[in-house]
This record gives structure tokens, C-alpha cells and sequence, in this order.
């Protein structure tokens, strides 16, 4: 019998209820050091273990369900030199390996890119590369459009 496949969605933090919040938090605790055990973690953040072991296989950051898959960002951009050089180094720098560029004709100053690049081999993360992308002078902004 196949294994039913299931669907993950991103949701924001502040709509999760408050005990898959506070589940999220005892594993960062955990995996942080900053408790040594469980009973230490969900005391810390007043869960309760039933609740904890109900949620911890089934929440985790966004940044643990992206490795080893590819992302395919957004961005807009200043149209001007080295702007988008800059983007694909800050991917470089964190081993990251583009598949994928694809840049519209520059209008009023500022040109849409879409990049699609591997995540195996990422050294500090995808939320880390992702704000080494964001402060890039001259990217405006920036979106995940999906994770593959």
C-alpha cells in the first residue's frame, strides 16, 4: 500500500494558534542548546509534552523544508550595473547553484528576475541567503515563488 502524499502550505507565524508557536519554539530551544531536554523545553515555553509530541513531526521553518530542492525567487531590481551580479554572487558565496535566470526588459528603471537555484549545497541557510540577497544594493524586492 503507497503511502499517502502530503501537502505542505507556508503559513504565517502570527495566524499558527498558539501551541503549534510554542512547539516551533521548544525545538529551536533544543536544537539551539538553550534546553536539555524536553521537559526542560516545553517547560520553559509552558507546553505541555502531549501537546509537544502531537506537533513537533509536523511543524518545522521554512528553511528546513528547503534544503535540497530548488528555489525559484522573484525580484525586482534596479536597472543599473552590477545589481544582478551582485544577487548571483550572494548565491555563489553560499554555494548555491542557479539553474535558471530569467530577466524581462528593464522598465522605468527597474527590472523583474526570476532565478531558480539548488539548495543542497547552502552553507548558512536559506533565511540567512535570503537576507544576504535583500541587503544587495539596488535589489527592491524580492519574493519566493516556489519550492520545488
Amino acid at each position: 500500500m503507497r503511502k499517502k502524499r502530503s501537502n505542505f502550505y507556508l503559513v504565517r507565524e502570527e495566524i499558527l494558534p498558539e501551541a503549534i508557536r510554542k512547539t516551533i519554539r521548544v525545538k529551536e530551544l533544543l536544537k539551539k542548546g538553550e534546553a536539555r531536554t524536553i521537559n526542560e523545553a516545553v517547560e520553559k515555553m509552558d507546553l505541555s509534552r502531549s501537546a509537544y509530541y502531537k506537533y513537533k513531526d509536523f511543524v518545522f521553518p521554512f528553511y528546513e523544508a528547503s534544503k535540497n530542492k530548488i528555489i525559484t525567487l522573484a525580484l525586482v531590481l534596479e536597472h543599473r550595473n552590477g545589481v544582478l551580479s551582485g544577487v548571483l554572487k550572494a548565491i555563489s558565496r553560499d554555494y548555491g547553484n542557479v539553474q535558471t535566470i530569467h530577466q524581462e526588459i528593464p522598465l522605468q528603471g527597474v527590472a523583474t528576475v526570476t532565478i531558480s537555484f539548488e539548495t543542497a549545497r547552502l552553507t548558512f541557510g536559506l533565511e540567512s541567503l535570503l537576507k544576504s540577497i535583500r541587503a544587495v544594493d539596488g535589489v527592491k524586492k524580492l519574493e519566493i515563488l516556489g519550492l520545488k
